[in-house]
This record gives structure tokens, sequence and C-alpha cells, in this order.
């Protein structure tokens, strides 16, 4: 099975005080173990959200990390996206919380992870889990 892997789980792979990183690199090399790994345009544009990193250097993790990079997002995914995004301003607003505090991109994630037919490896499983209802989610 092909695996999708959230920003998050990047993350704390390169921050080696992460108290998450040793669990992540598990996670990953189990989830590598089962099938192909990939990320989304949408978590490679995040993971370049730190200064210090550039494309080069993202590039030659996936790389290293047998990461492929799936840029292109059909209309199902945006319309997926759109609609849980959607679901989630609703459920805030029930809750009484002024604004959204998710942004879109996390529902650009889920939505190509489950349109894809992938499973999604993510620290976020509580929003990923309610947006998603019918997402394979492995949280670590």
């Amino acid at each position: 099975m092909t695996t999708a892997i959230d920003t998050n789980v990047v993350v704390a792979l390169w921050n080696p005080y992460d108290m998450l990183n040793l669990v992540a690199q598990k996670a990953l090399d189990e989830a590598e173990g089962c099938g192909s790994l990939v990320i989304c345009g949408a978590v490679y544009a995040e993971l370049l959200g730190s200064p210090q990193r550039t494309d080069r250097f993202v590039d030659q993790f996936c790389r290293d990390a047998h990461i492929d990079v799936e840029w292109q997002l059909n209309e199902e995914v945006w319309r997926e996206a759109g609609a849980a995004f959607q679901g989630y301003a609703k459920r805030r607003h029930r809750q009484r919380a002024p604004q959204p505090r998710r942004i879109l991109a996390d529902f650009v994630i889920g939505a190509h992870a489950l349109v894809s037919g992938y499973r999604l490896l993510t620290l976020d499983e509580k929003v990923y889990r309610a947006s998603f209802p019918r997402l394979h989610v492995t949280s670590i």
C-alpha cells in the first residue's frame, strides 16, 4: 500500500531534538516496508517554509528517503479538500470558535491521500479522522 506522508512527520524527522524523531523514523521505515511513499505538492511547499530549507535540500531528502512527490492534483482532490475544509469550519463555528485554526493545506493533504487510495501517516490523527472518515490514517 502506498503511504502519503504528512508534513509534520518529515519535520519530526528533521529535528533530532524532537521527542518524536525516532518514532517518526520507525513509522516511515515501516510504511516503506509496506509499499511506496509519497508526498503531495502541498507537503513539499510546507517543507520549504523554513528559511534555511531549499528545494535542493528537500529534493535530496526525498530521494534519500525514497519519497516521490506527486505534483498534480485533479479536480476531485480539490473538491474533496474544499468540502472537508467547509465541514471543519462548520464544526468550529458550532463550537463557538471564531475562526478555523487549520489551514487549507491540511485538507488538500488529506484529500490527496483519500482520492488516491493511499493511507496517511501523520501526527494529527484527530483532524484527519474527523474530516476524512473514509481515509486510512496511521498516526505516530
